[in-house]
């Protein structure tokens, strides 16, 4: 029993140097092992001011393609989702019915056109007839009046007639702009009408596009400070971790009262078609950059009292506080705490605690 006891203490005092001597340190024949870590060198560098927000690609320009006309369409000349550029034919619609009301409004203004012609006769041989005394004067008033009669009914027949060629132009769908298609909502033989809510089809303009993204009110100045110093630049990364650049081109003149939040709009070239309307992206808008002194961020650890690393002098581990200012792309900004060429652990550092002794796996890169 008394061995049995023993032991128990004996597994007591393990776990509590566990968990109160810094971890598991392995003993050597000449006292604790020292742990292997691997170290970075404390450098001053560039680090960039950076916002991140989730933002939505949107296009610059996007047509919803109606007909103007009730009638049949005849042929689609697109492909679904196909490129189409500005001018483009994307339907053909039967227009026979709007056709042969030109050919009558043609027919309506040849008639008034000789009837204008008589009238004209007439007022010239009356006016001889007249400066002769051979007939009275109303008769040359009543032929002016008739002839500035077919001149009026000729102008509104040119009018109907060039309203039917508008109607007629209709019947060919152009491409009022240049970029890539939607399926087509009807096909050859549906009869489609200008009240249809449905749009035969709809093109977005791909290159260049929008992102747009919102950013907390507090960030406002410093965007509006760095576009003025055309220092701003911005990616849109996507899901696929594929990146796209491009400049901000608009800040939305009032802030959303409901949440603090004020829009920013990016137009971003695109000309691969990477950026793809409606898709989500996390926008990095990076303000501008600054010399501080730098680590990897792996080196970082975090208690109950703060930030801390590990700085590693004459092969062994301290303690030190330090304070971040901000993490970019795996690099930490240290605003206090450390010094340039100071020595910190970025690895192995579970096994360490205050004082313990190091060995160095990288020691000829640091």
């Amino acid at each position: 029993m008394l061995w049995g006891g023993g032991a128990a203490l004996l597994i007591v005092a393990f776990l509590l140097r566990s968990l109160f001597g810094g971890g598991a340190v392995a003993q050597g024949p000449g006292g604790p092992r020292p742990v292997s870590v691997a170290v970075a060198t404390a450098s001053i560098s560039d680090v960039r001011v950076r916002l991140e927000a989730l933002g939505t690609v949107t296009p610059i320009a996007s047509v919803a393609i109606k007909t103007r006309v009730d009638t049949e369409i005849v042929k689609v000349h697109f492909a679904d989702g196909a490129k189409v550029k500005e001018g483009d034919i994307l339907f053909t619609l039967d227009s026979r019915t709007i056709e042969a009301q030109v050919r009558q409004a043609e027919g309506m203004l040849a008639r008034d056109q000789a009837q204008l012609d008589g009238a004209e006769r007439d007022v010239r041989r009356y006016t001889d007839l007249v400066a002769k005394g051979a007939t009275p004067t109303v008769n040359l008033d009543n032929a002016m009046t008739q002839a500035d009669t077919f001149r009026a009914a000729m102008k509104a027949d040119q009018a109907a007639l060039d309203n039917l060629k508008v109607q007629l132009s209709y019947c060919v769908i152009r491409a009022p702009i240049s970029g890539r298609i939607s399926s087509a909502a009807v096909k050859a033989g549906n009869f489609v009408r200008q009240a249809d809510a449905v749009p035969l089809a709809t093109i977005n303009q791909m290159a260049p596009i929008y992102v747009s993204f919102s950013l907390p009110q507090r960030s406002l100045p410093d965007v509006r400070q760095a576009l003025a110093a055309e220092t701003a630049t911005l990616e849109a990364v996507l899901p696929s971790a594929e990146r796209a650049g491009g400049q901000v081109s608009m800040i939305e003149n009032s802030v959303d009262s409901s949440n603090g939040m004020v829009m920013i709009r990016a137009t971003m070239p695109n000309k691969d078609e990477l950026l793809w309307p409606g898709t989500l992206v996390n926008t990095l808008m990076t303000l501008r950059t600054e010399r501080r002194i730098t680590i990897p961020a792996t080196a970082l650890q975090t208690s109950q009292t703060g930030t801390f690393v590990f700085v590693i002098k004459n092969g062994a581990a301290s303690v030190r506080p330090v304070k971040v200012e901000r993490t970019v792309d795996g690099m930490s900004a240290i605003e206090s705490g450390l010094q340039e060429g100071e020595v910190v652990a970025v690895d192995g550092q579970l096994q360490l605690s205050n004082g313990s002794k190091v060995v160095l796996r990288n020691a000829g890169a640091s």
